[in-house]
């Protein structure tokens, strides 16, 4: 839906003064992988180099999907990791280091918008007052 030209001032002020505005490269990419020891390993990976604030593992989760023209049927764990834009970008190199797939899930969402706490937190990913 696109707004009317004259409330977006109205809410860039609103997100200015939440600090949501200013975090506006926050992300949330997502990944999956077949055994849980190898999710929580990707997980403290990227949270101790600095790429990720947080990582969730959810699961297991069931996949359904086509790969080499054959319909698969697995069981996954799910990680939803949240980064910011510039960390995210690096996650690919580290997917092809770390991920157990030939040809891993790497699915970046853009937060617009949330706690701005949070939100804040989330932008000092790789400072030392994280």
């Amino acid at each position: 839906m696109r707004l009317p030209s004259r409330c977006i001032p109205v809410l860039e002020s609103e997100l200015q003064n939440t600090g949501v505005f200013a975090m506006n490269g926050a992300r949330i990419v997502l990944t999956s992988i077949g055994v849980y020891e190898r999710a929580d390993k990707l997980a403290h990976e990227l949270v101790e180099r600095g790429l990720a604030a947080c990582v969730n593992i959810v699961g297991p989760i069931r996949s359904v999907y086509r790969w080499k023209g054959k319909v698969e049927n697995e069981q996954e764990y799910l990680l939803i990791i949240k980064t910011t834009a510039a960390r995210a970008q690096e996650l690919g190199a580290v997917f092809a280091e770390l991920h157990s797939y030939e040809l891993p899930e790497r699915v970046e969402i853009e937060i617009a918008g949330g706690s701005a706490d949070y939100l804040e937190w989330l932008g000092q990913l790789g400072t030392e007052s994280q």
